[in-house]
């Protein structure tokens, strides 16, 4: 690797799909490892192998759908390389070592925790005991893979002197990337960036190594920590789309890129990602996970390069660089050139989709077409927000046991009343009306008279797309299962392994908010009963093996 070079490793699909609510389809991991492909990050960390049957194939699919050769427009001409997360278990690394064999580069990364208070209160382990651990598991991972990562979890809560043992048995062992995880964003830039340097002096064949970081973002300093680190010779990040991952999150990727793109003057330090996909790789995640990101949000937010102060306006208009120190165009986020309307044709609509980076072909883009139709039927001009959110809530809707057919609401200061039509898995169209304390909540009633899938709302959000009255609006929900048989406990937890009910995310767009509610809702109700459909095989085979 070049001194002048830091590998980004996205774990996204793995510590970032641990975040409540945030389960993602194996078809939308799937867009997402192609995303990341064509983004140009270095390490894809796909998942969490053991978590579960589905994860194993997850990961197993992207290794050969992005691991063997990459994607149509990756920056290099080399695929990423593949990583799974596993416990040092030797179960997790073979589970882990099955997961990664298509790829062409592929990754195990194997973790064990270090700090005193996970010594004694999670693994009740001696330090010689945790040692020994380390380099028995390091050592059986090498057996099925060139590339290991090591991680010492709860690094920034971990005495240095014990530090430098641990990495230095993981270095003996065969680790060939030893990354220092901020686990619970406890370290502030100062000193998690003076521990790298005292890692890189005290730490024998730390120079045969990789010194990567993971940092979380509790007190807000991810970002911070991950720069000061790169400052102090680390030269991998690993970081997540948005920022997304447990609790408050993991250092986001298109702030560290950026950061060290405009700030290269005083890091010196270049990567290998085209930041022109930075946002809609960002829009992308956040409809797949329904994790809407705020407005200011740094690099992708919708304010990112908004003015509105009149002095910011004026100075912009004599000259871009008064206020803006990064063009939109750069993180991808320029104006539309293209104005579609309803006299567009296919080819013109198809050819803008593949521009924003959705190339969309055959059934899939007959569907997008004739909503494309209907959208302009309603609306005089359609933007590239517009087709993107049309386009995003037609390909990340999860299988449809239940479609919504048709609604009508009545509202006011009276009963707000719904009735809505509805198809059913058999195929059956059934409807129901019902009364609420308004038109979203009488819909839903509705819903639930015909689905029978009880399930508590924990949060809903509608925006606009775009300026205007005829604006398309996004609805985005999250529910929890009621019953005490769906509220089963969340993947494995690899940081805490404790249970969690599940949260499941949906999605709706549409220019009538009411009927994106309903869309939105559906759609989470279709991932409950996904869920359970997918663990019915598995119940079949457990119970033939008993």
């Amino acid at each position: 690797m070049q001194p002048d070079h830091v590998r980004i490793f996205d774990t996204t699909l793995r510590d970032g799909e641990q975040s409540p609510g945030a389960t993602m389809t194996s078809s939308e991991k799937l867009e997402v490892a192609k995303t990341l492909s064509r983004l140009g990050v270095d390490i894809i960390e796909a998942g969490f192998a053991a978590a579960s049957p589905d994860d194993l194939r997850a990961v197993k699919t992207i290794a050969e759908a992005v691991g063997v050769t990459g994607v149509e427009g990756r920056p290099s001409s080399e695929p990423p390389t593949i990583c799974s997360l596993a416990r040092a278990h030797q179960p997790d690394i073979e589970k882990a070592a099955e997961a990664i064999v298509p790829a062409k580069h592929g990754r195990i990364h194997t973790f064990l925790a270090t700090s005193p208070i996970h010594r004694e209160h999670k693994l009740r382990m001696s330090r010689d005991q945790v040692l020994a651990k380390i380099s028995e598991m390091v050592a059986f991972a090498r057996s099925f893979c060139d590339d290991i990562e090591f991680s010492p979890e709860d690094a920034g809560r971990t005495e240095m002197d014990f530090l430098y043992e641990a990495l230095q048995a993981a270095i003996e062992a065969g680790a060939s990337t030893l990354n220092i995880p901020d686990t619970v964003g406890y370290t502030i830039p100062e000193e998690f960036g003076g521990r790298i340097a005292m890692l890189r002096e005290n730490v024998p064949g730390i120079e045969k190594a990789v010194i990567s970081v993971h940092c979380h973002n509790d007190l807000g300093l991810a970002v911070a920590n991950s720069l000061s680190a790169v400052q102090h010779g680390a030269r991998q990040v690993e970081v997540a789309i948005n920022g997304i991952g447990e609790r408050a999150g993991n250092a986001s990727l298109e702030e560290v890129v950026m950061a060290l793109r405009v700030r290269r003057d005083l890091y010196g330090i270049e990567t290998r990602v085209d930041t022109t996909q930075l946002t809609r790789a960002s829009r992308l995640v956040s409809k797949v996970t329904g994790m809407v990101v705020q407005p200011n949000k740094a690099i992708v937010g919708a304010n990112a390069f908004a003015h509105e102060a009149g002095i910011h306006q004026d100075g912009m208009l004599k000259h871009e660089e008064t206020y803006e120190i990064m063009r939109p165009e750069t993180v991808g986020a320029g104006k539309t050139l293209l104005v579609l309307g309803k006299h567009s044709g296919r080819h013109a609509f198809a050819n803008r989709l593949v521009e924003l980076g959705y190339p969309v072909s055959g059934d899939g883009l007959d569907k997008a077409f004739a909503r494309f139709k209907k959208l302009a039927d309603k609306k005089k001009i359609i933007t590239d927000a517009d087709l993107l959110a049309l386009v995003s809530d037609e390909l990340y809707q999860p299988k449809e046991f239940w479609r919504l057919d048709a609604i009508q609401v009545g509202c006011g200061t009276g009963m707000p009343t719904a009735t809505v039509k509805l198809t059913g898995p058999d195929g059956v169209t059934q409807t129901a009306a019902e009364v609420g304390t308004g038109p979203v909540d009488a819909v839903y009633k509705a819903i639930q008279s015909l689905v029978h899938v009880p399930a508590t709302l924990l949060e809903y959000t509608v925006q606009s797309v775009t300026e205007g009255i005829d604006a398309l609006g996004e609805v985005s929900v999250r529910v929890a299962p009621d019953e005490h048989g769906d509220a089963e406990p969340d993947k494995i937890n690899p940081q805490y392994e404790h249970s969690r009910a599940r949260v499941f995310h949906g999605h709706g767009a549409h220019t009538d908010v009411i009927v994106a509610s309903a869309k939105a809702y559906l759609a989470a109700i279709n991932r409950i009963l996904a869920i359970r459909e997918a663990k019915q095989p598995e119940s079949k085979a457990a119970g033939s093996a008993a």
